[in-house]
């Protein structure tokens, strides 16, 4: 497993003292550009290649929320590569090596050219060593889409919002969709599923809605009205661990 080490930081917290789950998200993925950096198969060279990885879905399972100053360690394993789709784990642990949160990712890859999928070049079929996925309970990829649900205010994208592929990152979205919510904390679980690709100055309305399970569900759709991302966000039960640590 490639790894690093990191300290939670005031501006990473929620308003109860603990890592906010978008900053968790950032952990992840900074962990496998860092790889990818390391590994030389990262975003020079995949400009070169003209290719990007785009995700295609989240899913976070938190243990416990880290408190101001802990230290933690964060890595990622890639598992497999199928075609043009990238799997990935990450995980985050505390000083005692106790899980804090893990996930799962799908990406896909693509030819930034003529925007279709494209397979790994040898080179990172080679530098991505491929190794067991992590133990945990694996969610489907696709998130079914409500019927019906509250519209929010809509959201103008601007340039914060965007990355370095002039598009709106993935992390991102999860802020937006937690902004549309009227509260939050107690996340035991979020899966996030990317459909459509948005830029600077498109808009996004937030349409909320609840679950079969009770899990709220976020939809992210475009002035056309199509889908651009769905979050669904599911709450622990029989009490919060934000509050132990």
């Amino acid at each position: 497993m490639y790894s690093y080490q990191g300290r939670i930081r005031y501006s990473e917290l929620d308003e109860t003292g603990h890592l906010k789950i978008e900053s968790l998200l950032d952990y992840f993925q900074d962990c496998s550009t860092f790889q990818s950096e390391d590994l030389g198969v990262g975003v020079e060279y995949l400009k070169e290649k003209h290719m990007v990885w785009v995700m295609s879905s989240w899913q976070i399972v938190v243990t416990r929320y880290p408190r101001l100053g802990e230290r933690v360690t964060i890595g990622t394993i890639p598992y497999e590569l199928k075609g043009f789709m990238g799997y990935r784990n990450f995980l985050m642990t505390d000083e005692a090596g106790g899980r804090l949160a893990c996930a799962n990712t799908i990406w896909s890859l693509i030819d930034t050219e003529n925007a279709r999928p494209v397979k790994p070049s040898a080179k990172m079929k080679e530098k991505y060593v491929l190794e067991p996925r992590l133990e945990m309970e694996y969610a489907p990829r696709k998130i079914p889409v409500p019927d019906g649900g509250v519209a929010g205010e809509p959201i103008v994208v601007r340039k914060h919002h965007l990355d370095m592929n002039h598009h709106v990152n993935n992390g991102q979205y999860i802020r937006m969709a937690m902004d549309a919510l009227p509260g939050e904390g107690g996340i035991s679980q979020l899966r996030a599923e990317y459909k459509k690709q948005v830029y600077l100055n498109d808009t996004l309305v937030p349409h909320i809605a609840a679950g079969p399970g009770g899990e709220q569900i976020v939809v992210l759709r475009d002035a056309d009205e199509a889908v651009c991302c769905i979050v669904e966000i599911r709450a622990f039960h029989g009490g919060n661990p934000q509050q132990e640590g």
